[in-house]
């Protein structure tokens, strides 16, 4: 329990609650449920009158909810794609996203990921107001869960256009990963003068710590990864990442246009809608030297009373990411109703086309929008939750603060006596005793190498990262289907 703490009683308090709490309440579900809606397909009879074709049987109301289930057996016809037919509307229940694909994921990755924050604040506030010393930060292992969570969603999205039939989204994929490949190498290159990131401190700091470590266990070091190595390794992840945020990206862009026009009459959503999307940009600008923290931070800037130096900079570049994700989740319903509305939006732009179409198509055309829902769901939530719980590692693996900007400074926390934690086990020490003593000493041993200055590079870098690929492909995004609607 030393070795843990109270934090061992908040991971297993969450892991219950898990479990018991989600078949009857979930934050996903919650999300959609009753706050969207959706436009249901027309039945076969309702085509028929709209059209003017004559039907065979006629059947009451109370058959047209059985009757708005496709049903092959029934022989399919053509009506006129300029038909005068005004589709339904429905609010979203339970029962109506229960088939859909990828839901469970989706509904998994919101409750545990809003689990996770619940620990992740506990924590922060008992190990603030106790000045914990010498436990491992269970929080930590809990943000990292998230991450991969969010990063295996963001692959099987990925690899689902992978097996579509046709091509085009697959070499968008690929040409986005390697035009991200280029664009990380050009990045790393850049002096630390102009993008701040801290890498070549965070390198230093490693190698010599590795170094170090290496030769207390007796072995010989001619020193880790070069700088070089480490550097490529960063940009084929980054690649990775910009595929993975490719259509994202896109389908934010989409979404954002839909939301835009239907926010026609709302002066101040159409404001924050277009703040929602220029954010992630605002915040990459953040990490350009010359721009922001050598104007703030070298002239001396105040802001509130308060000086603005590394350490209070550094607390508002969290603080803006945090918010920022906030500010994007409250949006979320906004851009997803766009997304239901596209239903009604193709039957408009059908009925301007002339010809026939099959009943079939049409009323697949229409449901095909809802069952994409949950997929457009995780395309905006799940690279939120990346960059949310990777902003979450860094300052809590880095060693930052979120009280910086106030003047008052934390009681310091007692010293801890290295004899006590070094010292052997005495004989009446259970073995569970022992294993958690060594595995302290273990853990110490890694801290010396992966030190807070390491994670507050990789992480800053990261971060940075996907807010500048995010907007990347939200931009290109816009761009195409402004050329579209031209």
């Amino acid at each position: 329990m030393a070795l843990f703490g109270a934090q061992l009683v908040f991971s297993m308090v969450m892991a219950s609650v898990l479990q018991k709490l989600s078949p009857h309440f979930s934050f996903g579900r919650w999300i959609l449920v009753g706050r969207l809606v959706r436009y249901l397909h027309p039945t076969d009879q309702e085509l028929k009158t709209s059209a003017g074709i004559p039907s065979n049987s006629s059947k009451g109301k109370g058959h047209r909810k059985s009757e708005r289930r496709l049903n092959q057996n029934n022989e399919p016809f053509t009506v006129p794609r300029n038909i005068d037919l005004t589709l339904e509307t429905a609010p979203v229940e339970t029962l109506d996203l229960m088939h859909l694909q990828y839901y469970s994921e989706y509904q998994w990755l919101l409750d545990f990921s809003l689990g996770s924050a619940f620990i992740y604040i506990t924590t922060e506030i008992y190990s603030t107001l106790f000045h914990v010393q010498g436990e491992l930060n269970l929080s930590v292992l809990w943000c990292f869960m998230v991450v991969i969570f969010a990063l295996k969603v963001l692959f099987t999205l990925t690899a689902m256009y992978f097996r579509t039939e046709e091509g085009g989204e697959r070499m968008i994929c690929i040409t986005f990963g390697f035009f991200f490949l280029v664009a990380a190498m050009g990045v790393l290159v850049v002096d630390e003068e102009t993008l701040e990131f801290g890498l070549d401190e965070a390198y230093q700091n490693f190698s010599t710590g590795a170094q170090r470590f290496l030769e207390d266990q007796g072995l010989d070091s001619h020193g880790v990864v070069s700088f070089l190595t480490l550097k490529i390794i960063l940009a084929f992840t980054c690649a990775l990442l910009g595929a993975f945020l490719t259509f994202p990206g896109i389908r934010l862009a989409k979404t954002h246009i839909g939301a835009l026009k239907y926010a026609t009459d709302s002066p101040v959503l159409q404001t924050l809608l277009h703040i929602n999307f220029v954010f992630p940009l605002l915040i990459s600008v953040l990490w350009v030297k010359p721009f922001i923290k050598n104007f703030l931070v070298q002239q001396n800037r105040s802001i509130g009373g308060v000086i603005i130096n590394d350490e209070i900079f550094d607390t508002a570049r969290l603080w803006i990411i945090v918010l920022f994700c906030l500010f994007r989740l409250s949006l979320m319903l906004k851009y997803l109703q766009s997304h239901l509305n596209t239903a009604f939006s193709k039957m408009e732009v059908m009925k301007k086309e002339a010809g026939r179409i099959s009943s079939i198509e049409l009323q697949r055309m229409v449901v095909r929008v809802f069952y994409y829902v949950t997929i457009v769901a995780l395309q905006y939530v799940a690279p939120l939750l990346l960059l949310l719980f990777l902003t979450l590692m860094w300052k809590t693996l880095s060693d930052s603060s979120w009280a910086s900007f106030f003047d008052f400074d934390l009681p310091a926390d007692a010293p801890s006596n290295p004899a006590n934690q070094t010292q052997p086990p005495s004989s009446n020490i259970s073995s569970i005793s022992n294993t958690a003593i060594q595995f302290t000493l273990a853990l110490t041993q890694l801290k010396n190498v992966f030190t807070p200055v390491w994670y507050k590079g990789i992480f800053s870098f990261y971060c940075w990262w996907i807010c500048s690929a995010w907007f990347v492909t939200s931009a290109f995004g816009m761009v195409y289907y402004a050329q579209i609607s031209d």
